[in-house]
């Protein structure tokens, strides 16, 4: 029997011109899961009980909020004990600036040849 792909694979074409950063801009792209990250970076690892207090939202929607962020590689969990915790990882958010930097970078280098192309 052929193997189905996964309900992600079959959401998202990868493509090879896409950054890496592109997941980390997507999952970036919602309030709720900045929220998520600002809570991550200012304080301690926590549990989703712990992330889902204070939010409107309930512990499922938070769940698959948290899941995105995991796939991006913005989060990753942590077993302690029974509970599993999720913490803030800065390597693919670093990687997504090093990609607005080179890109920053090509702009300026395009605005320049244009401005001495026109002085010219």
């Amino acid at each position: 029997m052929p193997q189905r792909p996964s309900r992600t694979a079959a959401k998202r074409p990868v493509h090879a011109s896409v950054p890496p950063a592109a997941a980390v801009f997507a999952a970036l792209g919602d309030e709720t899961r900045l929220t998520l990250v600002r809570k991550l970076t200012t304080g301690p690892p926590r549990s989703i009980s712990q992330l889902t207090q204070g939010s409107k939202l309930s512990r499922q929607a938070i769940t698959k909020h948290i899941r995105v962020l995991q796939r991006a590689g913005v989060l990753r969990s942590i077993r302690q004990g029974r509970e599993t915790l999720c913490a803030f990882d800065p390597k693919p958010i670093q990687a997504a600036q090093a990609y607005l930097d080179s890109l920053s970078e090509q702009w300026d280098q395009a605005l320049s040849r244009l401005k001495s192309f026109v002085e010219d």
